[in-house]
């Protein structure tokens, strides 16, 4: 594998998580007798779903150390009220998608490409 594969590897299993809590939100929302088709919280976790798939997007193609930074943040945030969210909706599955999102965040910043910095002696 690549040092560029590697290294994108978090936020490929990030986007892969944030797909699956979609899939689970838009089932728990359109479907009938899940408890919560049709409300504003099974609404919310959709485009909270959406906005995290594009920032995984983001993160994938972010070269700049502050800008791969602002995402972490944001990405980190989105998956807390995410994950949150599922709870309270007693989807489980939405919470269980936003901490594989968690795991490919933290695989993310371990294996993030580090630049060489002078040394002054």
């Amino acid at each position: 594998m690549s040092q560029s594969a590697s290294s994108r590897s978090g936020a490929i299993l990030l986007l892969a998580a944030s797909l699956a809590g979609l899939a689970v939100a838009l089932y728990a929302y359109f479907t009938p007798l899940t408890g919560v088709n049709g409300t504003l919280g099974a609404l919310v976790a959709i485009l909270a779903c959406v906005v995290l798939a594009i920032l995984a997007l983001g993160l994938a193609a972010a070269s700049g150390r502050g800008s791969r930074i602002a995402l972490r943040v944001l990405i980190l945030l989105g998956l807390a009220g995410t994950g949150f969210a599922g709870l309270l909706l007693h989807q489980w599955w939405i919470t269980v998608a936003m901490a594989v999102g968690l795991v490919g965040l933290i695989i993310d910043m371990i294996r993030s490409p580090r630049t060489n910095r002078p040394t002054h002696a």
